[in-house]
This record gives structure tokens, sequence and C-alpha cells, in this order.
């Protein structure tokens, strides 16, 4: 089985989808449906992410840490 994920634009979401309902669910099943958000709406959506960025811009640059330090 895949997993695909599709932008489809608003014009032809509704005939999208009806052509999807008619295979059985053993054939293809929805997963997830939501609308797109370009990252700054996806970011603004997620509760404290916009303070968290705002408080970390505002961290002096003694704190940061180089890609070269990191311990992946």
């Amino acid at each position: 089985m895949q997993t695909i994920t599709l932008k489809i634009e608003d014009n032809i979401s509704e005939k999208f989808l009806w052509l999807l309902k008619h295979f059985s669910k053993k054939e293809v099943t929805i997963l997830d449906q939501t609308e797109f958000k370009n990252d700054d709406e996806y970011l603004k959506s997620i509760e404290g992410m916009e303070q968290s960025i705002i408080d970390a811009s505002n961290e002096p640059n003694k704190n940061f840490v180089t890609i070269d330090k990191l311990d992946w």
C-alpha cells in the first residue's frame, strides 16, 4: 500500500473527493483532510509557537549554539 499527499485546488476538491469515495475502504482510505496553510499560517496556528519564536529572537547571541556544536 502507498500513501500519497496531494495539494488540490479548491475548484476541483469536491469532484476529487467524490471520485475517491467511489473506491472501497479497502482500496482507498482518506487519512487526513485539511486545508492548506502556508508556513506562517501553520506556525501561528500552534498554540504558543509565535511567542516562542519572539522569545528566542530576543535571546542574546551568547546563548546560541552553532551547528558544529550540536550533538546529533
